[in-house]
C-alpha cells in the first residue's frame, strides 16, 4: 500500500496523486512542483500524505520534484497574465482561417514552457496551419486539446435552472454518468429543456437522489397494477414516491390519493396454457405406443 500526497492544479479539479518528498513533511495548500505528461507543473497539496491502495491510484506514481519557491509562485502570476492576450490572438487567427472551433481557454504552464488551448468543436478540425502560426507568435511548445460540453460549462461557469452557481464550477471535481432512466425514476417531465443543464447535456443533479428514489419506488406497486382499497378494486394511475402515496382509479372511474400502507396488491390470473397443437398430439400418441409392450412376445425364464 503505496503512501501518497494529492496534488490539486487548479480548484474544484481533480486531485492526482504523486509520491511524497523524502524526510519532507508537506502540508495542504503547500504549493508543489510535480512532473506530469504536460512537462513541470505548479499544483497545491489537497490531501496530505496517506496509504492509498495500489487499485485506487491512476497508473504509475511520480514523485514530486520539490517544494515551489516564491519565484516559481511569481513566474506562474507573469504567465496567468499573459493568457488572455493569447487567447484572444489564438480566436482571431481560428476566424481569419475560417476554423470551425471555437476557442475557450488559454492556459500556460507556470514556466511558460507549454500554451494549452482548450476548444469545442462539433466535427474534426485541421488545425496545423493554426499551431504554426501560434508556434512562431508565442515561442514555445504549443498543445491543442478538444474538451466536452460539460467541460465547457465548467470553465465558462454560469447559474443552473436552480438560480445557484452551476455544480461543475463551484463544488463537482469529477463527471458522472447521467441517464435519462434517472429522470424517469423520478417521474420528472422528459421534455430536454426541463432535464438539461447550460452544456446542453443532462442534468448532474439527476444523480444525487436517485437511489433514494430507487429505494422508496419497492415499497410501491407499479402503475397498471390492480389493487384491492377501501373504496373497492381500482388500477394504479399515479405515484407520489415521495409522499408514498398511490392514486387509484376505481371501478366507478374515481380517482383517489391513498397511502401505499392501506392498499393491496392484487395478484393477476395463471395465464391459460395453450391447447397443444394436432402435431404435438401425434407425437404424444406414438411415444405411448412405443412405451407399451408388444403383444405376442413371452418372456424368457
Amino acid at each position: 500500500m503505496p503512501t501518497v500526497v494529492g496534488v490539486r492544479f487548479k480548484p474544484v479539479t481533480k486531485i492526482y496523486h504523486f509520491l511524497p518528498l523524502p524526510d519532507v513533511e508537506l502540508k495542504r495548500n503547500d504549493p508543489v512542483i510535480v512532473e506530469t505528461s504536460r512537462g513541470e507543473e505548479l499544483g497545491w497539496i489537497a490531501m496530505e500524505a496517506t496509504d492509498l491502495p495500489a487499485q485506487k491510484t491512476r497508473g504509475n506514481l511520480k514523485p514530486i520534484l520539490r517544494r515551489a519557491t516564491p519565484l516559481d509562485l511569481m513566474e506562474l502570476q507573469k504567465h496567468r497574465a499573459m493568457e488572455e492576450a493569447a487567447l484572444e490572438k489564438c480566436r482571431q487567427k481560428v476566424a481569419e482561417l475560417g476554423l470551425p472551433m471555437k476557442v475557450i481557454q488559454a492556459e500556460y504552464t507556470y514556466n511558460g514552457s507549454k500554451l494549452l488551448f482548450l476548444f469545442t468543436a462539433e466535427q474534426r478540425v485541421d488545425f496545423r496551419q493554426l499551431v504554426r502560426y501560434l508556434v512562431r507568435a508565442f515561442r514555445t511548445r504549443i498543445e491543442m486539446r478538444q474538451i466536452g460540453a460539460r467541460d465547457e460549462a465548467k470553465i465558462m461557469d454560469g447559474y443552473g435552472r436552480c438560480g445557484r452557481q452551476l455544480c461543475c464550477s463551484s463544488w463537482l471535481t469529477e463527471f458522472h454518468p447521467v441517464s435519462i432512466r434517472m429522470a424517469k425514476n423520478q417521474d420528472l417531465p422528459l421534455a430536454p429543456t426541463e432535464i438539461s443543464g447550460l452544456c446542453g447535456r443532462l442534468l448532474c443533479c439527476l444523480a444525487y437522489e436517485n437511489d433514494m428514489y430507487t429505494e422508496l419506488r419497492r415499497t410501491l406497486p407499479k402503475v397498471g397494477t390492480q389493487v384491492e382499497t377501501e373504496h373497492g378494486p381500482g388500477k394504479v394511475k399515479g405515484l407520489n414516491i415521495l409522499k408514498q402515496t398511490v392514486i387509484v382509479e376505481t371501478a366507478e372511474a374515481t380517482r383517489v390519493e391513498l397511502p401505499a400502507s392501506e392498499i393491496q396488491t392484487i395478484a393477476p390470473p395463471a395465464p391459460k396454457q395453450p391447447a397443444p397443437k394436432a402435431s404435438s398430439k401425434k407425437k404424444l400418441r406414438r411415444a405411448k405406443k412405443k412405451k407399451q409392450p408388444k403383444k405376442g412376445k413371452k418372456k424368457e425364464d
